[in-house]
């Protein structure tokens, strides 16, 4: 039986040994979640609420416990750590106070005779979610939450390096009350997954991750005829405009490309600005990034961790080394020291151009990229110019402007103005083009897995 290990990046210790589940048993687990989805579904809305409410006190309860095994397994901050439980207490409270109303059922007419009419949301059963270790508690809660008050049940397979946080996830559920089959997580191989993806049990898939693995698991859905979401990567754009108050967007485009380490699908990865402010924001910007605090993920101090594993280091030392040998310039970082395992400098990258991976890639890491723009419309199109389409910002003192410039122009599904943030319950989250489709939150996630039931009465 194959096993593997979790490593914790900071140290470069092993963690724990796993053993990957044989396609029976993982077969088995879709199947018992489908008999407790059975039951699950008979329970009115406010009921499903009473769980996730539950769920999210239970989570409160143990943030320290959670906090602590991310930062363990993926080198997150210590406090980013204890955030991101916070976040997914709140996603669960959300969930539970507004499904209720928006999964309702919804009068309604038809005919010339004005006749009564139903729409109903119904649950279709089995959500195969497929998830990253960036958020690893983060990702897996913003699926289940939605799909248990819709209704549905739902298998995980997560990311193999933070196994222990989605079966610890599943614990607590459990301990919060959550039937214990509802919500499964499966220790398997890409080939199992593949054949679960087309069991008849399984009613819908949605996977958060590089684009590339969205076209594989889209095709291995489509050709089983199974609904996607899919919330891939991105290479975000922030644009600092003629007018912008260098301040504002020097603190905030810190502050976005080194989230989470710089290893969010949404952070602030390209910088474009004008050339009317390039030499005063570049100047603020590499100062601030040439001063971040690097080092151990659990102290209060540390502005800076690992990288996710050492994989992920060596994937983006590459990603720099390329861009630097086709032009690229690096005002700070970019040199790791020898034998410091996952740990990343924060790094800008200049003089970039297309054909760079720093200019076309996202760089899943503290690397930002600064493009030069002469005005800007040039800036405008030089962000949509990307293949990507998640996120992005804008700086600017002009704030009409900028609400037209974000609705009228930016082609990503989301964009915000003068600040940096990653979510927000009560906002949709998700992208276009190669960032994938379909939207989390702001209550859209609950109706991406129903049924929507026409009901004609006579």
């Amino acid at each position: 039986m194959s096993t593997f290990k979790t490593v914790n990046p900071a140290t470069g210790k092993d963690l724990q040994t796993y053993h990957l589940m044989s396609r029976n048993e993982a077969m088995e687990r879709v199947e018992a979640c489908h008999a407790a989805f059975e039951d699950w579904r008979g329970l009115t809305h406010l009921e499903r609420a009473a769980h996730l409410k539950q769920i999210a006190q239970t989570l409160r309860d143990h943030a320290d416990e959670l906090a602590t095994l991310m930062t363990q397994e993926t080198g997150k901050l210590l406090k980013d750590g204890k955030t991101e439980v916070e976040i997914c207490a709140q996603i669960c409270d959300y969930t539970a106070q507004h499904g209720p109303d928006l999964l309702a059922d919804e009068d309604r007419t038809y005919g010339p005779d004005q006749k009564r009419s139903v729409v109903s949301y119904q649950p279709v059963g089995v959500i195969y979610s497929i998830q990253p270790w960036n958020f690893p508690l983060y990702q897996p809660i913003r699926v289940l939450a939605a799909n248990l008050m819709a209704g549905n049940g739902c298998v995980l397979k997560h990311a193999s390096i933070c196994t222990g946080t989605g079966l610890r996830l599943r614990e607590l559920c459990i301990k919060a009350g959550l039937p214990e089959d509802l919500f499964q997580v499966i220790l398997i191989d890409h080939d199992t997954s593949d054949a679960l993806i087309a069991h008849p049990k399984v009613r819908g898939v949605t996977l958060t991750g590089s684009d590339a693995a969205g076209r594989h698991v889209g095709a291995v859905a489509g050709k089983a005829l199974k609904k996607t979401v899919l919330e891939l990567g991105s290479n975000d754009a922030y644009l600092v405009l003629e007018d912008a108050d260098i301040e504002t967007a020097v603190k905030f485009s810190v502050m976005g490309r080194l989230y989470n380490n710089g290893e969010t699908c949404v952070s602030a990865k390209r910088f474009i600005v004008t050339e009317k402010v390039y030499d005063d924001f570049v100047a603020a910007f590499v100062a601030q990034m040439q001063a971040i605090r690097m080092g151990d993920p659990t102290d209060a101090d540390t502005q800076l961790g690992p990288l996710s594993s050492t994989d992920q280091f060596e994937t983006v030392k590459k990603q720099v080394e390329d861009s630097v040998a086709r032009g690229a310039k690096i005002l700070c970082g970019g040199n790791p020291a020898k034998d410091a395992g996952a740990y990343y400098p924060a790094t800008v990258l200049a003089d970039l151009a297309p054909g760079m991976p720093a200019y076309d890639d996202e760089i899943f890491g503290p690397v930002a990229s600064v493009i030069r723009a002469k005005d800007d419309d040039n800036a405008m199109r030089l962000a949509n110019e990307s293949r990507y389409g998640l996120g992005g910002g804008i700086f600017t003192q002009d704030q009409d402007r900028a609400f037209a410039l974000a609705r009228d122009h930016f082609d990503t599904g989301m964009v915000r103005i003068n600040s940096f943030g990653a979510m927000d319950p009560n906002m949709p989250f998700g992208g276009v083009k190669d960032s994938g489709y379909g939207r989390e939150h702001g209550g859209f996630g609950m109706k991406e897995f129903v049924n929507v039931k026409a009901i004609f009465l006579p």
